[in-house]
């Protein structure tokens, strides 16, 4: 029987983490953080990550497992928190998905697996120099001749995906696109029960983004943010790019004001919340609640105890 497992997704400030520590109290759970950004560490007051206070002696996994410094994927996040999960389960607990990083939890939960067999540096090169030599539109075209559909995707400045798309039928006899279509005919890994939380009023969630943006910095962003620098964290490595921490960068190193750089996390952090809102409302599968104006635990904890137990999980 597949495992039954319990996501608790929605927007960045949307309630996600106490109602995950609520439900994982009432039902004997551990969390398994789907945050991209919560992966790091010493990465704390940008990322909103839970404090012990907050986490209520409720066990958090996928917090704190890697470096800022260091390039961590998807695949390996699918890996890792699946043998999270696994041991969650192995130990009679339920597992919760709390976060709103929609691909992480869409890929742990579909039991994807990725395209690619070993890195091969020597190749890659060769194929990133090949591109520079004879431009998308020549390279797009050899891609072309051996996975159309792939190519018909991409367009002729998407260098990465143009480049990969080759290195993994080259090391694999394989294309991407049949990766793909292999991937979607395996079934789901788990059993899940998906609840998300937004609010009826958008204006309310993005008020409550401002406010945690505020508090991020009352709390301390800036001197993180110069303390991953002094540590010898580039300022252009991947998790330094992620929303609040290249504001902060830039307000670091002068090139903009606190002011503007507060003003801009807010702006973006909006934006972001509307991505996540788009990604998630494509999911038919999950259940909304809808806070009205500020967030009520009790009233979002009944509703998901209620859906939970339409699926057997009690």
């Amino acid at each position: 029987m597949t495992p039954k497992i319990v996501v608790i997704t929605g927007p960045t400030a949307s309630g996600k983490t106490a109602l995950g520590v609520a439900l994982c109290r009432k039902l004997n759970g551990e969390v398994v953080s789907a945050d991209s950004m919560q992966i790091y560490r010493r990465m704390d007051v940008g990322t909103a990550k839970p404090t012990p206070e907050e986490m209520q002696g409720v066990p958090h996994h996928m917090i704190d497992v890697a470096d800022p410094a260091e390039n961590y994927s998807v695949a390996r996040y699918v890996e890792e928190a699946a043998a999270c999960v696994e041991d969650i389960l192995k130990r009679g607990k339920l597992p919760v998905i709390v976060g709103g990083t929609g691909l992480y939890i869409d890929s742990l939960l579909s039991g994807r697996t990725f395209a690619g067999g070993p890195v091969d540096p020597a190749l890659r090169q060769e194929l990133n120099e090949r591109y520079d030599e004879i431009g998308g539109k020549g390279l797009l075209g050899e891609l072309r001749k051996v996975d159309p559909e792939r190519a018909a995707k991409l367009h002729e400045a998407d260098k990465k995906r143009i480049v990969r798309a080759l290195e993994v039928y080259i090391l694999t006899g394989k294309t991407i696109t049949r990766h793909d279509l292999e991937t979607q005919a395996i079934p789901p890994r788990y059993d899940a029960a998906k609840l998300a939380l937004d609010f009826s009023d958008r204006q309310d969630l993005y008020d409550r983004i401002d406010r945690r943006v505020d508090l991020m910095l009352e709390l301390g962003l800036l001197d993180e943010v110069r303390a991953l620098l002094e540590s010898g964290v580039p300022a252009d490595c991947t998790a330094m790019q992620a929303i609040g921490y290249k504001e902060a960068v830039g307000a670091v190193s002068g090139a903009c004001t606190l002011e503007e750089a507060a003003e801009k996390i807010k702006m973006e952090s909006r934006r972001y919340a509307k991505r996540q809102l788009t990604w998630l409302r494509r999911d038919g599968e999950i259940e909304w609640h809808r806070f009205d104006h500020t967030p009520d635990l009790n009233d979002a904890l009944r509703h998901s105890t209620e859906f939970l137990r339409s699926h057997g999980i009690e």
